[in-house]
């Protein structure tokens, strides 16, 4: 998110994270002041490879709840950021193509909440193109997670298949982006409304 008005619309349809970017070279790069938002909204701060006072001192000075790390954070660099806030629940993102190591994922398991599958691109998150969910079968944690990339309308009744399959267990959340944008940074209330209201009626 990133203009007051369009915040303030979004958040009448109750999501249960929203997502600010800290992010220079994002054309969603979020710079102002965050208004208020209702109880049961988690404020989220996402960041790439950022200096780890400046995420510490952003989550202090906005009051976020959580935060999704898009770069090549370390298990260090996480756990500094646990032993100063343990609140903020950490979301941990890595790109995924047509296959993925999951092996990668182990040394992470004790110091995030949630892990975030994106599409692999060439920016990192906002690509709008979805990824091989099939890569998901190969999953062998149990650490809940986010997906990720490219996500829309469109996907709706691929996402019912998917939830069908053995490897959604483990799927906490759905996270969308540019496909409901009508510019970076502006989403679209009615598709949001549209797409939450399809997939609530099909689950």
């Amino acid at each position: 998110m990133k203009f007051i008005e369009n915040i303030q619309q979004i958040t009448e349809l109750q999501p249960d994270y929203l997502g600010f970017i800290f992010y220079e070279k994002s054309p969603r790069n979020f710079e102002g002041i965050i208004p208020e938002l209702p109880k049961g909204i988690k404020k989220t701060g996402v960041f790439v490879n950022e200096y780890l006072e400046i995420v510490i001192s952003l989550i202090e000075e906005y009051q976020l709840e959580a935060i999704q790390l898009h770069g090549d954070e370390t298990v260090e660099y996480i756990q500094k950021i646990k032993k100063h806030l343990p609140k903020v629940e950490v979301i941990k993102v890595f790109g995924v193509k047509d296959e993925f190591n999951f092996e990668v994922l182990t040394p992470y398991e004790e110091v995030v909440d949630y892990f975030l599958f994106d599409t692999k691109g060439k920016e990192r998150g906002g690509n709008g193109v979805t990824f091989n969910w099939q890569a998901l079968q190969n999953y062998n944690s149990t650490k809940p997670f986010f997906l990720s990339g490219g996500i829309g309308l469109e996907e709706i009744d691929e996402l019912q298949s998917f939830f069908k399959r053995e490897e959604s267990q483990y799927c906490y959340a759905i996270d969308v982006n540019s496909k409901f944008e009508t510019k970076p940074g502006i989403k679209s209330v009615e598709k949001i409304k549209k797409f939450k209201k399809i997939l609530v009626k099909k689950s």
